[in-house]
């Protein structure tokens, strides 16, 4: 009796290579699906800048460049326009306030100097003039009035007499009734004799109060035509250094036209442009150093202008305490300007993909480094190193920090 062997069940040596076979078939078929669904870049690794992510602490400060400046500057603009005469002091010379620095000449103002000093003397020759006039006639009136006060006074005692004698019918009522008349005649010249020399005296006072304020107003005139001839000496008008002087011997100068500067060095200020990405954050009193021949120099933000100007706006810093013994106005210095305190962060080295993308993605290169994927992030404050990441990457993975603009719309990068 023949006996029957049963096939055993089960995968054979035989299975497990087809099965290999098909999982790589699917791996790769995988692999061109996803290459042919994203658009493409190839470029040469050597040619990029790639960067590796990690975890540090984030100093919040920008490395910026400013020029040295003097503490305040001080322009000169001419009160007075005139012909420059003389030229007394050179650019970049030391002067004191109240140097003269040019001499200006101006015919029209000698004129006009002449002519007020003519018509302020003709007016003193009219106040002593009238002056004498009044005196003369206050004499006569006082004169007047006191002949006045003499016949009335002879009237009254007249007329009291004839009163008494017509009373006592001494004498006739028609002798009474004239001396009654020549009383009553002397009253009214003396009260008309008083009343002109009143008006006499009033229009004295105000005549001469009006000259005097005539003349007073032709002193003032004069003195301001000779503080104008004063205006043609250029003067300092501050302790410093004549930054610079637009005026040459010969030229005409107008009224108001600006023609130098002093720089008054008795400080310095550091003057400094920064891009505008930090202008939300760059406040006055902000600390902020330098270095120069390994000391550190301690400033703060002393003014922040609100004008940008070609995507940039400008400080104004000042020295704390020291400042570099053989610092020059025109001197440039790099700055470090403390914005916030340091903190633990991830740490993307900084490079020109954010001029392309903002810090609105990167390019992400994958583990073996034959490609780099496309991938939205979410970055924070910078640095002049690094950026501060705050989603969408993690510690070691690697990042195209170079240029994007080549790639185009590529979301893949083949690195050869």
């Amino acid at each position: 009796m023949d006996i029957q062997l049963e096939k055993k069940k089960g995968l054979k040596p035989k299975h497990y290579g087809y099965i290999a076979l098909g999982i790589l078939l699917l791996f790769v078929g995988w692999k061109l699906i996803f290459a042919t669904s994203l658009s493409t870049f190839r470029t040469e690794k050597e040619r990029l800048s790639i960067a590796t992510v990690t975890d540090g602490k984030f100093d919040d400060y920008i490395t910026i460049n400013g020029n040295v400046a003097p503490i305040a500057t001080i322009y000169m603009d001419a009160y007075e326009g005139g012909r420059v005469s003389e030229k007394l002091i050179e650019e970049g010379s030391m002067v004191k306030k109240g140097d003269i620095i040019l001499k200006l000449e101006n015919m029209a103002l000698y004129e006009q100097i002449l002519a007020s000093e003519s018509n302020l003397a003709l007016k003193q020759n009219d106040l002593r003039s009238t002056k004498l006039t009044f005196d003369s006639r206050q004499v006569e009136g006082k004169k007047s009035l006191a002949t006045a006060q003499y016949d009335l006074q002879r009237a009254k005692r007249n007329f009291e007499q004839n009163q008494e004698l017509y009373a006592d019918e001494l004498i006739s009522k028609e002798v009474y009734l004239k001396a009654k008349e020549d009383y009553e005649l002397a009253q009214k010249q003396h009260e008309i004799v008083k009343l002109q020399t009143e008006q006499d005296d009033q229009l004295r006072v105000t005549s001469l109060k009006g000259l005097d304020t005539d003349l007073e107003r032709m002193h003032k005139t004069l003195s301001m035509v000779y503080e104008r001839l004063d205006h043609l000496n250029v003067r300092a008008p501050a302790d410093g250094q004549l930054g610079f002087l637009d005026a040459e011997i010969g030229q005409n100068i107008q009224q108001g036209q600006r023609i130098g500067q002093i720089n008054v060095l008795t400080d310095f200020k550091i003057e400094a442009d920064i891009d505008e990405h930090y202008i939300d954050r760059v406040k006055r009193d902000l600390s902020a150093s330098l270095e120069r021949n390994g000391n550190e120099y301690k400033l703060r933000v002393r003014k922040v202008y609100p004008e940008v100007r070609n995507g940039r706006f400008r400080v104004d810093l000042v020295f704390v305490d020291e400042k570099p013994e053989t610092i020059r106005a025109g001197q440039s210095y790099n700055i470090r300007l403390q914005l916030g305190e340091s903190n633990d962060a991830l740490l993307l080295p900084k490079g020109g993909f954010f001029q392309s993308t903002g810090g609105q993605w990167v390019f992400v290169v994958d583990p073996n480094g034959n490609e780099a994927i496309r991938r939205n992030v979410r970055l924070g404050k910078q640095n002049s190193r690094y950026y501060e990441v705050l989603e969408g990457l993690q510690p070691g993975e690697q990042v195209i920090t170079s240029n994007y603009d080549t790639f185009g719309d590529a979301e893949r990068i083949v690195l050869k």
